[in-house]
């Protein structure tokens, strides 16, 4: 009996976790997929759907001396340069793969045509938005 004690607490305590449903896998491939189909289309509305206010897209650069820089984007900044960027001519490479979802979270990897992006989306609002990106160019590109 005093065993129960401190586990039926600990129970009692511990938050309630919510469980990923096919709901969820198809919100955070839809998500990631506004955000990829719309840079190559230049749908700046559906890359913002896709996209947190405070969203933070980043790029780790070494120059000729070995040394790091940061690139950054906001999300206005990002929905900008989808609107203006050249348009994407050809085949187009858009592998989505749900890394890891636990709760609100998810880690999503996109093969795009010469860059790899890994976006870090939330369940914000009852709608999976990305809060944040890493990006890194394909070798040779």
């Amino acid at each position: 009996m005093k065993a129960f004690v401190p586990l039926a607490l600990t129970l009692w305590m511990a938050p309630t976790l919510v469980a990923q449903t096919a709901a969820d896998s198809a919100g955070i491939v839809a998500t990631a997929h506004n955000y990829i189909d719309g840079w190559y289309t230049n749908d700046g509305a559906r890359m913002e759907s896709a996209l947190h206010s405070h969203l933070a897209k980043r790029l780790v650069w070494a120059d000729s001396m070995k040394r790091s820089h940061l690139v950054d984007m906001t999300a206005l900044e990002l929905v900008q340069g989808t609107i203006h960027h050249p348009p994407s001519t050809g085949a187009r490479r858009d592998d989505v793969k749900i890394l890891d979802i636990f709760g609100n979270v998810a880690i999503v990897r996109i093969d795009a045509d010469t860059w790899v992006d890994f976006l870090q989306e939330a369940r914000w609002n009852g709608k999976w938005v990305i809060l944040n990106v890493m990006w890194e160019n394909r070798p040779g590109m």
